[in-house]
């Protein structure tokens, strides 16, 4: 019996071990490095928007150094799952997403959807109605934030353009997009130019 017993613990053990992970998306900007094995981000000026991917396979607690531009900060991972880590000067919101076709999801905007729209869209910029529950996020530089359990949850990053996206097993998958704070500022600009149109 104990021949049998060891062998399968050992393999509860080797299955708990291996279900740890916590990957998390970097937004960097510029020329920024990312070294996953160091725990670093070095953060420089420059133009252009960029990600990158790492992953960690534990159940401890990983801790992210990111230096330049500023104050250095630490950056702790705590939980397993998926996290954007914004290592970019300006804020990123974002929230969960519903994609479909547009042809099907096309509809016109009352003056009423689009002063909506609006309200909706400041209070995010001021940091307001962000809850883990709304499945929305305020991501201030330098820090981090979880936003699935899914590590296949799909994210669509600032100034990248994306409407639709393909079902998988006839499911919609799970999608995050996110903005930097200057592009919804801009989208609150037309949007609000749109309400003055006849």
């Amino acid at each position: 019996m104990k021949k049998i017993l060891l062998p399968c613990m050992a393999l509860i053990v080797i299955a708990a071990c291996s279900s740890n992970h916590k990957k998390i998306i970097v937004y960097i900007k510029g020329n920024s490095t990312v070294n996953e094995d160091a725990k670093t981000i070095t953060v420089v000026d420059g133009s252009g928007s960029d990600e990158k991917a790492i992953s960690y396979n534990t159940a401890d607690k990983v801790s992210l150094k990111v230096t330049g531009l500023g104050d250095n900060a630490t950056v702790s991972i705590d939980q397993n799952g998926l996290y954007i880590l914004n290592a970019k000067a300006d804020t990123i919101i974002g929230s969960y997403q519903k994609y479909a076709d547009p042809r099907l999801t096309q509809t016109m905007k009352t003056q009423d959807d689009l002063k909506h729209d609006i309200d909706s869209l400041t209070q995010l910029t001021q940091g307001k109605n962000i809850s883990a529950a709304n499945r929305n996020f305020f991501i201030l530089p330098k820090t981090a934030v979880k936003i699935s359990d899914n590590l296949d949850a799909f994210v669509v990053g600032p100034f990248h353009r994306m409407t639709s996206i393909e079902k998988v097993d006839d499911k919609l998958p799970e999608v995050y997009r996110f903005y930097s704070i200057q592009e919804v500022r801009e989208t609150i600009e037309k949007l609000t130019e749109l309400t003055k149109s006849k």
